[in-house]
């Protein structure tokens, strides 16, 4: 009995040591998760943008003859320095120089029924003053003279057309420029209008670049812009927004700009050459930015975890994002400013949970 007595006992004392302990391991127990953090500070409505495109010239003429033919001689190649005025390309003229001379053979009658009607006429006013003739013929000599200066008038016209026709059989530029492409051989036979050559004007430089629809907003406030190119790396020139496609694009989705160069240096800034726009600051509200990882997505709300610098317990605070690129957002709303926002281990934490700050003390 006594034997008995004295081992429940001790089953009872060491069950009461197990709870105790157990009570104990769950009071001691936190878990304290480690994260990383910034202090969210304002800055200018923008992310930031780098944009790739190419040089290319303000002025660029895509030239075709203004009437059909053959082509004979090619006075130029791409790369070519040309001077307005210069020839570039000849057809052959033989069709439309005996046009030409069909049509001032053509003149040259007209003359001869203008002379020939002047005659009729003074011939029937004198013999009307005499009574030897009517008024009617009289009349219908003037309008035979009326209607034989009209097709002098018409031969002249035609003359002149055919004229016009054997001078755009010689194609010439029409700006101080440089040769960028040329679409056609001697011994081709173009049609009027098909462009043949393409020459690149002298002076101004401008960047086309492709822009996202989600960035022309932001393109549009830009303060300035800086172009940059590969070629010659830590050099840039001053760029303003000069054009701006008012449709996309319809294989790439993206809208045409064009970014004129500021005093663009001709030696350096070749046409062709890879270009990068950047825009690095937009006029706008002021907001916050953050990276991408310190945002959570709980129930289609946007959140962040905000550490308080006492207890080192985190709270989830709804926010309002703005724009995106690369690896950072704008919080537009939800954050004032100077908080301390957990960037990295979003994902592990509760609230009210204690953390230890990277490189810093529980």
């Amino acid at each position: 009995m006594n034997k008995n007595f004295k081992l429940a006992a001790l089953a009872v004392a060491a069950a009461g040591l197990l709870a105790g302990c157990a009570k104990e391991t769950v009071a001691k127990h936190e878990e304290v998760r480690p994260v990383r953090t910034v202090v969210a500070g304002e800055s200018n409505g923008t992310v930031g943008a780098t944009y790739s495109g190419e040089i290319r010239a303000r002025y660029e003429s895509q030239l075709g003859f203004r009437a059909g033919g053959k082509i004979v001689a090619r006075m130029v190649e791409v790369g070519s320095h040309v001077k307005r005025g210069q020839p570039l390309m000849q057809l052959d003229p033989a069709q439309e120089s005996l046009q030409l001379a069909a049509a001032g053979a053509e003149v040259d009658a007209a003359r001869g029924r203008v002379a020939q009607a002047r005659v009729d006429v003074q011939r029937a006013e004198t013999l009307l003053a005499r009574q030897f003739a009517s008024q009617a013929e009289a009349d219908h000599q003037r309008l035979a003279l009326q209607q034989a200066e009209a097709q002098l008038r018409a031969a002249l016209a035609r003359h002149q057309l055919n004229a016009n026709q054997r001078g755009y059989t010689t194609l010439v530029a029409d700006r101080d420029g440089v040769v960028s492409a040329l679409h056609a051989e001697a011994g081709q036979v173009v049609a009027a209008g098909q462009t043949v050559a393409v020459v690149a004007g002298d002076g101004e430089r401008e960047v086309l670049v492709s822009i996202p629809e989600s960035r022309v907003d932001e393109l549009r406030k830009a303060r300035e812009l800086q172009v940059a190119v590969w070629a010659h790396q830590g050099k840039s020139w001053t760029g303003l927004l000069r054009e701006l496609a008012p449709d996309t694009d319809s294989v790439t989705r993206t809208y045409s700009a064009r970014v004129a160069i500021v005093r663009p240096d001709p030696e350096l800034l070749r046409l062709g050459m890879t270009a990068s726009v950047t825009a690095p600051d937009v006029d706008g509200q002021r907001a916050i930015r953050l990276p991408l990882t310190a945002i959570v997505d709980a129930d289609g709300r946007r959140k962040v975890w905000l550490v308080d610098a006492k207890s080192q317990r985190v709270a989830a605070r709804e926010v309002q994002l703005g724009s995106a690129q690369n690896d950072s957002v704008l919080v537009t709303a939800g954050l004032a400013g100077g908080e301390t926002v957990v960037t990295a281990g979003v994902h592990m934490l509760q609230p009210n949970q204690r953390v230890l700050l990277a490189g810093g003390a529980k």
